[in-house]
């Protein structure tokens, strides 16, 4: 799909009395905010490669199938950079290196270990319910290029998404303490990263309390579909709040 050249970004298609609601794609705060929020989610794809290409080394008969997940975070990553290219948005790269962090340390400490579990819940779980939920409200406010780029790849990221699930499924019963665990470590990092975007997030109309929502609505359906039942679920959640 080729970009609009120009950088003033082509609003069309859009709704009849949806004016209002949109933000103003081209003015200053929406870019440098744009600047952020893009680099987030090029970052994201690109963690999200280099993760599943790492959880391959620790199931190496699985290998061939997570290479095919990362391939699609590569593409993914291309297609969120052509969408800051269409609005003339440079994005900032080390700002979203530092966002992150925390959870890149927790997942490169658990795959030196070996902790396969802690892997899968960090990616296949947190990453791709915090993604999922972050596209789903930034499609209602995205420019039409971008809302085109995000609706493809949400549906791909379901497919990574139901990948961590199966497998954490299949073997509930030897990883429900990692699990649990790994859960109260990293759940929360999900909680300050949606706070420290909170201010940018907005400026594109997208609300945190809402993101938040979407977010955990995402991850207790994850955690119902792997087998924990409620009251297991409502304790992990409580990570997120405490």
């Amino acid at each position: 799909m080729q970009t609009v050249e120009t950088h003033q970004v082509a609003v069309l298609d859009r709704p009849n009395g949806s004016e209002g609601h949109l933000p103003d794609f081209n003015s200053e705060n929406y870019k440098d905010a744009y600047s952020r929020i893009n680099a987030i989610v090029i970052e994201g794809e690109q963690e999200a490669h280099d993760n599943y290409v790492s959880i391959g080394t620790l199931i190496p008969d699985k290998s061939d199938e997570l290479l095919k997940l990362a391939r699609m975070e590569l593409k993914h990553m291309r297609g969120f950079t052509a969408c800051g290219k269409n609005l003339g948005v440079t994005a900032d790269m080390k700002f979203a290196k530092e966002f992150f962090s925390p959870l890149h340390g927790n997942f490169q400490e658990a795959l030196t270990a070996g902790k396969l579990t802690t892997c899968f819940l960090i990616q296949a779980i947190l990453i791709e319910a915090f993604a999922i939920s972050a596209y789903h409200v930034y499609i209602r406010v995205a420019d039409p290029f971008a809302k085109k780029i995000t609706e493809g790849v949400v549906k791909d990221e379901y497919l990574h998404l139901n990948y961590g699930q199966e497998w954490l499924k299949a073997n509930l019963a030897t990883c429900k303490e990692e699990l649990i665990q790994a859960n109260k470590v990293n759940l929360p990092l999900i909680r300050s990263m949606l706070d420290q975007v909170a201010k940018d997030a907005s400026e594109l109309s997208m609300d945190r309390e809402e993101l938040m929502e979407e977010f955990m609505i995402a991850y207790q359906d994850s955690l119902t579909e792997i087998g924990l039942d409620n009251r297991e679920i409502a304790r992990m959640a409580l990570a997120a709040v405490v």
